[in-house]
């Protein structure tokens, strides 16, 4: 029998959820019929509110699948043999575990904006393998999937952030908080996952991204992962201290790596690759970073430690032509005291912006770093915030970067075939040899000590569980 769902309404839960909206700046109001705070007065959608049935249920719908909607207290599973489709905002609430088998494949409904959440003190336990990845993507047909089929995952952590009260609520219309003090949470395993076809936007800068970490620990696992043809940024990190490996960002609309309020983690062997025709018209760059919002000196700082990442953007070839809303392989700004080592950026209209008079004093610090990396084929190479004086080119120089004029020179296979990259060096690559440890931020077991800048040297990571055409794979 199915149980018909009534939504969560009521005044209380209402006003805890729009109490919360920290990252809301605009005249609050939701003009959507199927939010749960719908005001028929309000003159532009913001902050709209999309809660979960509360019943947690799991119908047979025949054909080898089974619907899952609603937020659970239990712990549950969802096996290999069925096909699962989640509709909704379902969520894993605190106390409770979803463990998902290798081979796994969940599809999210597109007319109700199907997201998994994982609360704060929820868990996920979804470990793939590389001959059986769990892949979440659309549940339209082949040739019809599109950006924004679904809503993507978002993990939320107890780990520190700098938003005021130490905690926030995850943006994209989400009734889950994030944050608090213990580092080294724990939220759970996702290992060799795809995410595809995700990023619902439900209004300005109110999107869902593939990824999202919302204060997420350091005990967390986070491995092997592929987002492709996602709305909105790849992945998202709001504050936490989570480390990351084997990431890769396939075409999706804005930003590939997006780390602010006070995101502290570690991350090694990350990719990207762009479409040319794919950009957001809020500019689309490789990294994005900023302390917060504002900018401001709140705690603990954004300080990522970035080595060994790829980001191949929109420009191939000097003839190729790409969407005028990319922007930069790296823009640092407001504040953030970002370290990148080792790494190599392509074809982007700017290679590396380093914006505003808080970043520039970071960089003379030492508490900003961009070390030892490689960049091929940029419009412009480095750029300051209009009206600065401050000297960019030997700033860079001094930490031993380099610049190539044309991606050839590289000497990486085949980077730019978005339907079949070969990331893997040629002999004789530039990129080969050069990649050193030598900095304290670096002296960590979480890092391998490789000799090659980039993600990848002679080994094909990706290979086995990725997938570079989820357009016409008929799951």
């Amino acid at each position: 029998m199915t149980i018909h769902l009534r939504p969560i309404l009521g005044t209380i839960l209402l006003a805890a959820i729009t109490a919360g909206l920290a990252s809301c700046n605009k005249k609050e109001g939701c003009t959507d019929p199927t939010a749960t705070n719908y005001d028929p007065d309000a003159e532009k959608d913001c902050c709209c509110v999309y809660a979960s049935t509360k019943t947690f249920t799991i119908t047979d719908l025949g054909n080898g699948v089974k619907q899952v909607q609603g937020e659970t207290d239990e712990s549950v599973t969802l096996t290999s043999g069925t096909k699962w489709l989640l509709t909704g905002f379902v969520y894993v609430n605190s106390g409770a575990t979803l463990t998902i088998e290798p081979g796994t494949i969940i599809k999210g409904d597109k007319d109700t904006k199907a997201t998994l959440v994982v609360r704060r003190g929820g868990r996920i336990e979804a470990a793939g393998t590389s001959a059986q990845p769990i892949v979440f993507t659309s549940n339209q047909p082949v040739g019809q999937r599109a950006p924004g089929d679904w809503g993507g995952i978002i993990l939320c952590g107890k780990a520190p952030v700098n938003l005021q009260g130490g905690e926030g609520t995850i943006e994209g219309g989400v009734d889950a908080t994030f944050g608090g003090s213990d580092a080294a949470d724990n939220s759970g395993v996702l290992r060799y996952v795809r995410i595809e076809f995700s990023g619902v936007p439900f209004q300005p800068n109110q999107e869902i991204n593939g990824l999202t970490l919302g204060g997420v620990g350091r005990g967390t696992t986070i491995d092997h992962i592929q987002v492709s043809y996602n709305g909105d940024d790849s992945y998202e990190f709001f504050g936490g201290t989570v480390n990351v490996k084997h990431l890769v960002a396939l075409a999706s609309w804005d930003d590939d790596f997006d780390m602010d309020n006070g995101f502290t983690g570690k991350a090694q062997f990350l990719v990207a690759l762009r479409n040319p025709d794919i950009a957001d018209q809020s500019g689309s760059n490789g990294l994005e970073h900023d302390n917060d919002g504002q900018g401001t000196t709140a705690t603990p700082f954004t300080a990522p430690v970035l080595s060994n990442v790829s980001i191949y953007g929109p420009q191939a070839t000097p003839g190729t032509s790409i969407n005028s809303n990319f922007k930069r392989a790296n823009h640092l700004r407001r504040n953030t005291h970002t370290k990148v080592f080792n790494s190599v950026f392509a074809g982007f209209p700017t290679g590396l912006l380093v914006d505003g008079s808080a970043c520039e004093a970071n960089a003379d610090a030492g508490d900003l770093k961009v070390r030892r990396c490689v960049y091929s084929a940029m419009g412009t190479l480095t750029a300051v915030a209009s009206g600065s004086a401050w000297d960019i080119q030997t700033w860079f120089t001094n930490g031993g970067n380099t610049s190539v004029a044309d991606n050839s020179d590289l000497g990486v296979n085949a980077p730019f075939n978005l339907t079949g990259p070969d990331f893997l060096l040629s002999g004789g690559s530039i990129l080969a040899s050069g990649a050193a440890f030598t900095e304290a931020e670096l002296n960590d077991p979480f890092f391998d000590q490789v000799s090659f800048k980039g993600a990848f040297g002679s080994e094909n990571w990706t290979s086995g569980w990725c997938n570079w055409d989820p357009q016409n794979t008929p799951y």
